[in-house]
């Protein structure tokens, strides 16, 4: 189950059908706890039938996250993706743990709590950069 407060147009949700597939689709609007999307039965869902999405490091690569190159002297832990030309959000992976790590002039040191779904890093994402991931 997803708080209605949690989620925001764009994020990524799953369902499970009368079948118990499930269905992962975008949240086209939230309102009156409801998620709604116009691919849905009824074009909407009770905001508690829906279930979030487990982050996996094949999220982080689809939506573009590099690994870091030990031949270039980058942990590959470490998972970037660059947002403009200055600037790059990291996620440090390790042991099943997706913690967003920032650069500082002794390293890179974590911030916020880790993440376990991907709706947290699209929310992640859009508080940084303002753009959607």
């Amino acid at each position: 189950m997803i708080e209605e407060t949690d989620i925001r147009n764009g994020n990524l949700v799953a369902y499970y059908d009368r079948n118990m597939q499930e269905t992962i689709f975008a949240v086209e609007g939230v309102w009156q706890g409801f998620i709604y999307n116009s691919g849905l039965p009824l074009s909407k869902i009770p905001c508690q039938k829906a279930n979030p999405i487990p982050l996996e490091i094949s999220w982080l690569e689809n939506f573009g996250f590099l690994p870091g190159d030990a031949e270039h002297g980058e942990d590959p832990n470490v998972y970037s993706l660059k947002y403009n030309r200055l600037h790059s959000i990291h996620i440090r992976v390790q042991q099943g743990i997706f913690q967003p790590v920032a650069d500082s002039p002794s390293g890179q040191v974590p911030y916020g709590r880790p993440l376990a779904h991907v709706h947290q890093l699209q929310n992640l994402f859009h508080a940084l950069t303002m753009e959607d991931l």
